[in-house]
C-alpha cells in the first residue's frame, strides 16, 4: 500500500476508534434528570418578556416571531398570563431577551437610551436594528445580539 494511503487509513481508523469512545462513554453517563422551572417561574418569565417588549414599543407580530413563532393563539394566551408549560426554546429565547434588557440597562445609565437602542440601525447588524435581527426567527439571532452587547458591556463586567 502506498505510504500516503496507509497514512490516511490510519487517521480513518483513530477517528473511528475516537467516535466509537466518545459514543460508548455518553452511553455510560447517568441519566440526569431534566431540571425545569416550575410553572409559576415559567409564568413570570413570560410576565418579564411581555414587559421588556411593552418597553421597547415592540408590536405582537414581532414578538411573536422572537418567541419562535408560536401559534396565535397560543401566544395571546400567554399574554394573557395563561402560560402552561414552555418549551426549552422558549425558555431560551426569554433567558436572551432578558440577557439583552439587563445589559443594555448597564451600557447605557439613561434608561430610555438603553430601551431605544435596540429599534436603531446598527452597522454591526448590516444597518438594520438589533431587533429586526433578533425578530428573524432563529435563536441563533437572539444568541448575535446578546453577544454584541455583552462585548460592549464588557468594560463594565
Amino acid at each position: 500500500m502506498p505510504k500516503g494511503l496507509k497514512n490516511r487509513a490510519f487517521g480513518v481508523i483513530l477517528c473511528k476508534t475516537a467516535v466509537n469512545m466518545y459514543m460508548t462513554a455518553n452511553m455510560q453517563k447517568p441519566a440526569v434528570p431534566e431540571i425545569r422551572p416550575s410553572n409559576e417561574k415559567q409564568s413570570l418569565a413570560m410576565q418579564g418578556f411581555f414587559g421588556i417588549m411593552e418597553r421597547w414599543a415592540v408590536d405582537n407580530a414581532t414578538a411573536r416571531a422572537i418567541l419562535g413563532s408560536p401559534p396565535e393563539r397560543t401566544f395571546f394566551d400567554w399574554k394573557r398570563g395563561r402560560v402552561a408549560r414552555l418549551s426549552n426554546d422558549t425558555l431560551r429565547r426569554i433567558g436572551y431577551v432578558a440577557g439583552i434588557w439587563k445589559a443594555l440597562q448597564i451600557v447605557y445609565s439613561n434608561p430610555q437610551h438603553a430601551d431605544s437602542w435596540i429599534s436603531r440601525p446598527n452597522r454591526a447588524f448590516g444597518g438594520q436594528a438589533p431587533l429586526t435581527r433578533m425578530a428573524a426567527g432563529d435563536v441563533t439571532d437572539l444568541a448575535a445580539v446578546r453577544e454584541y452587547i455583552d462585548v460592549a458591556r464588557s468594560p463594565w463586567s
